[in-house]
């Protein structure tokens, strides 16, 4: 009986750990013994294509035992559909080079080993039972139970098993299924339905240290300007999207909590926490050049820079007229030049990196056009 599924974490709190923690997960070298259903619904990893999350676990290699439904053959390969009652998924099965080698038994045996064999063994018999076992092993028919083991690979928007080994289960009385189906509930428990914990001397994934919980921030905020497409925001617009971050954290003991200096301290912890991860997510956008202040006051609007049409024609302007000049006409103006100029036309606190972001913007619309590392000019 198939355990209840584990409830998926929300996309927009959910992430996945960086790369260099998953070894210590045992279950990420291991042959997982998953249900077909729970392979097929598993998350890709956005860092490296071919390594998907089951319940945060890092998964890259299965094990599953099914039925037949389906076969289709090649010259170098037999394709199989494993139905283990949860869902159907595709194997690719790779024939073995020394048994697709046509040819007589006698001669092959002659050409790999000699003719010098004793007289009272029959090579050529003998390769011939090997070449039925292995045909008997790797063939199967619709019906038949197979096992295979290997990596999940996503081809042409449809998950398969690339199997690394392959093989025909000889299953009379149901002995190995019932060993299977008693066994697997039992993995899901104890494995696959737990999320994975590292201790705080390996940064507590599920606690999230202060760097790793700051990108999960900043890539909420960057997700939410993309698919949202908004030209402008204030951090009150944005602040319930990081709410579930703060809220999972595991809460101070009495003793570890600071002592409060009365009754109107402020507000609560958590909000304490909420308003400086905003805080500090927000001051990487502005450093990255994503986000920027047009105007420094105490109304916070922040501007999207690749969205800010002001922004875009006031550089745009700043290299018409300029480019215009003797001085700049031949190689354009330097990167620092339009810098300074867009401050003081435009805005104090428009950033290197913003404007970088700009001058790309524009050049992918063929209205400017780089003649070096750093210098712009005009189409």
């Amino acid at each position: 009986m198939q355990p209840e599924a584990t409830e998926p974490e929300e996309d927009s709190v959910w992430e996945e750990p960086p790369s260099m923690l998953w070894g210590l997960d045992p279950m990420f070298n291991a042959f997982n013994r998953l249900y077909v259903k729970d392979i097929l619904h598993m998350r890709e990893s956005c860092q490296v294509s071919g390594i998907y999350f089951y319940n945060s676990h890092p998964i890259f290699k299965v094990d599953v035992l099914g039925t037949v439904v389906y076969k289709r053959e090649r010259e170098d390969f037999f394709c199989y559909g494993v139905d283990d009652g949860t869902g159907v998924i595709n194997s690719l099965c790779w024939k073995d080079e020394q048994w697709r080698e046509q040819g007589d038994p006698a001669t092959l045996w002659a050409r790999a080993f000699g003719s010098s064999a004793c007289e009272d063994f029959n090579p050529a018999s003998e390769l011939k039972k090997l070449r039925q076992a292995q045909h008997s092993s790797s063939h199967l028919e619709i019906g038949e139970l197979l096992r295979v083991r290997g990596p999940v690979k996503t081809s042409r928007q449809q998950r398969e098993i690339m199997a690394s080994t392959y093989y025909k289960v000889s299953d009379p009385v149901m002995a190995v299924q019932i060993s299977w189906m008693m066994e697997v509930p039992q993995l899901y428990r104890q494995c696959y339905d737990k999320p994975f914990h590292l201790d705080s001397s390996a940064q507590n994934i599920q606690g999230g240290s202060a760097s790793y919980l700051l990108g999960r921030a900043t890539r909420i905020l960057k997700d939410f300007l993309k698919e949202k497409e908004v030209t402008r925001f204030r951090p009150y617009d944005v602040q319930d999207l990081l709410q579930p971050l703060v809220s999972r954290q595991p809460q101070k003991t009495a003793s570890e909590q600071e002592p409060e200096a009365g009754p109107s301290s402020g507000p609560p912890t958590s909000f304490k926490q909420l308003r400086e991860l905003l805080q500090k997510s927000l001051q990487i956008l502005q450093d990255e050049g994503l986000v920027f202040r047009k105007v420094k006051c105490q109304d916070e609007v922040y501007h999207v820079t690749e969205r800010d049409k002001d922004l875009l024609m006031a550089v745009r302007d700043i290299l018409r007229e300029d480019c215009r000049r003797e001085k700049y006409a031949e190689k354009g103006c330097h990167i620092l030049h339009i810098l300074s100029s867009v401050r003081q036309r435009y805005s104090r606190n428009v950033s290197k990196a913003a404007l970088v972001l700009v001058l790309k913007a524009l050049e992918c619309n063929s209205d400017i056009i780089s003649t070096s590392d750093s210098h712009y000019t005009i189409l």
